[in-house]
């Protein structure tokens, strides 16, 4: 007999949210708005109490050339990442991954200059 995990609400969007992805690994975040809940410490590599909101802040390319999303919790501050699954929503991915581009922090017309 298997144990089955429960699904999550998400805290931002209220999606109901399966806690495996469709390849059958661990969910940590909402795949329509990739929102997660902090319930890992990733100081102490333990669970933590915390259960704040953890936003979407950016993406990370790591060395074998996958994406990963890095949050930060809304209640402590704490930094993560997880892994970015195929039934993500692209659109927020691209999103996230363009953000730097659309708000440098130097004025555009240095560009025209270099």
């Amino acid at each position: 007999m298997s144990i089955t995990e429960p699904n999550f609400t998400c805290l931002l969007c209220g999606l109901t949210v399966s806690p495996r992805e469709p390849d059958g690994d661990e969910r940590d975040h909402c795949p329509s708005c990739l929102t997660s809940r902090h319930v890992h410490d990733q100081h102490d590599g333990g669970a933590t109490d915390c259960e704040g909101r953890m936003t979407p802040l950016s993406i990370v390319v790591s060395s074998d050339g996958r994406w990963r999303l890095v949050h930060r919790c809304a209640r402590c501050d704490e930094l993560s990442e997880s892994g970015v699954t195929t039934d993500d929503n692209p659109l927020v991915l691209m999103r996230i991954a363009v953000r730097p581009l659309a708000a440098p922090p130097f004025p555009l017309d240095v560009l025209g200059r270099v």
